[in-house]
């Protein structure tokens, strides 16, 4: 595929470049409007800066969240052009509308140096559309604000959407420096993982990372599961879990999986748990197999941080995707803090698969520069782990 650089070499001055981005940022419950977490927004800076210094007429678009085909001020990019100025240390015009009237009126007006955010591209039915015809009739009217195309949002890349997939068959494409920086850390550690090779799983489900377990379990010589997902392993092994989160009809499954495994695939040994899901509840540590029947697990127990950060510390490799529990509450995210520690420790190369890992490396206040790389696309990394063409890369790469 081409790069960034390629694009960079051939001149970019006056151009209109149009950056798809992943600006789908957070924002915190108790203050609408306050992004919580912007390293979305700082992950795509790299590359806003190379074409706006390069002079460049830069025009960005983004998803944000899941609205449905139509505006909704709840899902409205404003903050992100606002807190994407401040980051870039300039203005960032913002367009009202994806690709209406004030949308071409501001990338029209724009001079090179300067950056404009469209509004999100999901307030249009035909960036989802599963029909070729309405989806390509969107891509036309994006692809004609712009000279060339841009894909700097490695965290869309496995969608079939009209800014991922149709636009680069409009414009001649351009893989952003984060998109080619991803494609490159997931095939070394999906094709090439230094040995031994520890992935550590987390996260709700098993249902979620189905998928990418099988991919790796035969590559792996250590898979930690831990999260609300690790429940349903914990019944498989005929241990009561209480009320803790349970996929019933995974638990065969699991059973399948465990015995595949012979070994490989650790567990934890105890957790703690609470009568609510809440930071004010009654919180108690016990062994994995005596979990009450009143109460549900919402983290991993110390014992359980000492086992996974001793697998962690022999690897050579380690991918991790999905918190150990529910860091976002205080007393529940110690098991998260402890096994992300040991990996920050390791004599190794480490990827945190984006997504909810991500994001507890940033709200735990941890050093992000420990770890080998830090993923924007949670979906997008599980998706090319477990083996699929994601629609984005193959765009870039015809």
């Amino acid at each position: 595929m081409k790069t960034l650089d390629d694009l960079l070499g051939e001149g970019v001055s006056g151009r209109r470049v149009l950056v798809r981005a992943d600006l789908n940022v957070p924002f915190d419950k108790t203050n609408p409007g306050t992004i919580s977490d912007d390293g979305r927004a700082r992950a795509v800076l790299p590359t806003l800066v190379a074409l706006r210094d390069a002079g460049a007429k830069v025009i960005v678009c983004s998803h944000l969240g899941r609205p449905k085909g139509a505006p909704d001020p709840r899902y409205t990019l404003a903050p992100v052009a606002t807190r994407l100025g401040e980051l870039l240390g300039s203005p960032v015009a913002f367009a009202a509308d994806t690709v209406g009237p004030d949308a071409q009126a501001k990338a029209g007006a724009l001079d090179g140096g300067q950056v404009l955010l469209l509004e999100n591209l999901r307030f249009n039915e035909g960036e989802t559309s599963k029909d070729d015809a309405t989806r390509g009739a969107f891509a036309d009217q994006l692809a004609a604000f712009a000279d060339v195309y841009v894909d700097d949002a490695f965290g869309a890349v496995h969608r079939k959407h009209a800014s991922v997939y149709d636009v680069p068959a409009r414009l001649p494409h351009y893989a952003g420096g984060l998109v080619l920086t991803e494609v490159e850390v997931l095939r070394r550690v999906s094709q090439a993982p230094d040995q031994p090779y520890v992935v550590v799983l987390g996260g709700s489900k098993v249902s979620d990372k189905l998928a990418v377990i099988q991919a790796l379990l035969p590559k792996v010589d250590k898979l930690l599961v831990g999260g609300g997902m690790c429940f349903t392993f914990l019944k498989a092994r005929g241990h009561e879990v209480g009320k803790s989160l349970l996929e019933e009809e995974m638990v065969a499954t699991c059973r399948d999986l465990l015995a595949q495994a012979q070994g490989r695939i650790v567990l934890p040994v105890d957790v703690v748990a609470a009568t609510e899901f809440s930071a004010e509840a009654d919180a108690v540590t016990v062994p994995a197999d005596q979990i009450p029947a009143d109460r549900l697990g919402l983290d991993i127990g110390p014992e359980s941080v000492a086992l996974f950060a001793d697998a962690v510390g022999s690897a050579r490799t380690v991918f991790w995707n999905g918190p150990m529990g529910v860091f976002e509450l205080a007393p529940f995210a110690a098991g998260t803090r402890g096994v992300a520690e040991a990996i920050t420790k390791i004599d190794g190369f480490s990827v945190v698969g984006g997504g909810d890992s991500a994001a507890a490396v940033r709200v735990l206040g941890l050093d992000e520069s420990a770890f080998g790389h830090i993923s924007t696309g949670g979906g997008a990394s599980l998706e090319y782990l477990e083996g699929k063409t994601l629609p984005g890369v193959a765009a870039l790469e015809s």
